[in-house]
């Protein structure tokens, strides 16, 4: 591709979401190949987690670093948190060993020539061990270890989230929260999936579960008796609550078709294809949760290092507790004005960036 069309492309795509800033940085001496957007700063630095993966091509990169660092802007301003949204992606394979201690302390220079309105966190294919060595060389990495003053794994507080937010959903379809005899059908049992599927045991629900990761599955079945399905079935499990806890677009016009449950509540970012498919659910009956709303509870856990006084567990469990609350009024505003909930949230969220705005520019 001719370099200036490339960079159209990139411009075009920042000026059609909205973001204020997206950096590349290459250091082949130490394999680093790495995407930072960073979409809006209005109610404070920009947070997001440090994705690494394999992608297609760097154009599939840099969408999935776009799409989820804006996601990160509503999913801070809807929890009430004073952070902004961002995101970055390191393009190479997460399971290297060799070599990656020295990327991640690369990684961790480009966050201090950024200045602070980043700050990176755990992701898919990185860990809390990634972020404590970035820590060696910025402050710009949150999610660090509990023995070392941070948050550390975010994956329980993602969990509680959800949870919270099925006995909201449950509530609202079902007339009571009681989770007790519903069946789910989970969708990947990873960090957050499997935190998720102890929580549904424990409250008594029945829960069918897929992954890729064999280890994992056996897990899920010895230790909470929960049912497997190949991951080519998980859609068309008879269910009260679809819960997609993995990759994203996982409810597109091929899995609309097969699914078979009264409530989508999963910890997944990107959950739906696009808006394209908001018809598609509501014409199923289906009571879509907001993931970023939903989801919010590793990243509050997370912002919670840069809270006053720093990290604290009672200040954190009220903020996820609240996720409860706040799925009830977005889908009451649903309702009122006749919009998808996912539409909504996004407005909420907007809203409050602009009254925030507008009162640093009356100043």
């Amino acid at each position: 591709m001719n370099s200036a069309v490339a960079d159209i492309k990139i411009l075009s795509e920042v000026q059609k979401r909205g973001h204020e800033q997206v950096t590349v940085f290459y250091y082949p001496q130490v394999g680093l190949k790495a995407i930072v957007a960073i979409h809006n700063t209005v109610l404070g630095p920009a947070l997001g987690g440090c994705r690494m993966r394999i992608y297609t091509d760097e154009t599939q990169a840099l969408d999935d670093c776009l799409r989820l660092s804006e996601g990160m802007t509503y999913k801070s301003s809807i929890a009430g948190l004073d952070l902004g949204g961002g995101k970055s992606c390191i393009l190479t394979d997460p399971g290297m060993k060799e070599g990656r201690r020295e990327l991640f302390r690369q990684f961790a220079e480009c966050l201090n020539h950024l200045d602070g309105r980043y700050i990176t966190a755990e992701d898919m294919g990185t860990s809390v061990e990634d972020v404590m060595v970035m820590r060696e060389i910025t402050k710009f990495a949150a999610g660090f270890a509990r023995e070392k003053g941070g948050s550390g794994d975010p994956s329980p507080w993602t969990a509680r989230g959800v949870f919270n937010s099925m006995q909201a959903a449950t509530e609202r379809k079902f007339g009571s929260k009681d989770l007790r005899g519903r069946r789910v059908a989970l969708e990947g049992v990873g960090h957050v999936g499997m935190y998720l599927l102890k929580m549904l045991k424990e409250a008594g629900a029945k829960v069918v579960v897929c992954d890729v990761n064999k280890a994992a599955l056996e897990k899920a079945q010895a230790e909470f008796g929960a049912e497997i399905v190949p991951t080519t079935e998980i859609h068309g499990v008879d269910c009260d609550i679809y819960s997609p806890c993995a990759v994203g677009q996982t409810v597109n016009p091929d899995t609309i078709k097969r699914l078979k449950c009264a409530v989508i509540c999963g910890g997944a970012n990107n959950q739906l294809l696009g808006p394209s498919m908001y018809d598609a659910v509501l014409a199923k009956n289906i009571l879509y949760c907001p993931d970023f709303v939903i989801n919010a509870g590793g990243v509050i856990s997370v912002g919670g290092e840069y809270a006053p006084g720093g990290w604290n567990e009672t200040w954190v469990s009220g903020k996820v507790k609240n996720i409860y609350n706040t799925l009830h009024r977005i889908l009451d505003e649903s309702e009122k004005r006749n919009k998808f909930p996912e539409v909504v949230a996004i407005e909420l969220a907007k809203e409050r960036i602009k009254e925030t705005a507008e009162k640093k520019r009356s100043r």
